[in-house]
């Protein structure tokens, strides 16, 4: 038997060794993640596939939280994933409050230091593939940030007003953009630095289940937010 597994390994050591490669990749570097939740409707849908750089704000040991090296910090407005340890799970979000802010949301207006965020005119044509309920749709400015968020009509969320908060050292806070139908640090509290795995800004690809598991190119290789302002002005 001790022979029969030396020779399978022998055999196949290159596969082998591409399977180690690739998980050491995907941990420490780059990855893509498939979205299974409409929380940061309407910038990312359900299935889209999104690219994640590991390395955007730390070098880790691979298969670890362990920070080897700081790379860079998180930017207002950048969508991340967050290995919460609050959730359970790996979540999508985007953060709007740094360490030091002082955060509020009233009536989904959202205030950071004092100053409230700009808002366009309301759409209320309903966006293609993107929900069930009725909606509109606000484009979110402040500090930096610009992006759609979504406000559910028919099913507002009891966290619409929150806060003011303090963001503690080294903890981020973060809301999905689909505002009304979000888990986010209005029900998990403030993430911790050590928990954010990665920054995304493109989808890889998307395939909509609804439909047979159908491609929706034009989402192929597409940025989540089209002017990367929070990032042009560092």
């Amino acid at each position: 038997m001790p022979s029969t597994a030396r020779k399978l390994l022998t055999q196949n050591k290159g596969l082998l060794a591409f399977i180690a490669l690739m998980v050491v990749f995907r941990s420490a570097i780059a990855d893509y993640n498939v979205v299974p939740s409409g929380s940061m409707l309407p910038t990312v849908m359900v299935g889209d596939r999104i690219l994640v750089d590991k390395l955007a704000y730390d070098l880790r040991l691979p298969l670890t939280h362990i920070s080897l090296l700081r790379l860079g910090e998180p930017q207002r407005g950048d969508i991340v994933t967050v290995d919460s340890h609050q959730a359970g799970e790996l979540l999508l979000k985007r953060i709007v409050g740094l360490p030091g802010d002082v955060v509020e949301l009233r009536d989904n207006v959202l205030t950071i230091n004092g100053r409230a965020a700009s808002y366009g005119q309301a759409q209320v044509r309903p966006l293609a593939g993107d929900g069930v309920d009725d909606a509109v749709y606000r484009d979110e400015r402040i500090d930096g940030m610009n992006h759609l968020v979504r406000l559910s009509e028919s099913h507002p969320s009891l966290h619409s007003s929150f806060g003011p908060v303090v963001v503690p050292a080294d903890h981020y806070m973060m809301l999905g953009d689909n505002r009304d139908n979000s888990m986010d640090s209005r029900y998990f509290g403030f993430f911790a630095r050590s928990e954010l795995m990665g920054r995304t800004s493109r989808i890889a690809f998307s395939l909509d289940a609804d439909k047979g598991y159908r491609p929706r190119l034009d989402r192929f290789g597409r940025l989540l937010d089209p002017v990367d302002v929070h990032h042009q002005e560092q």
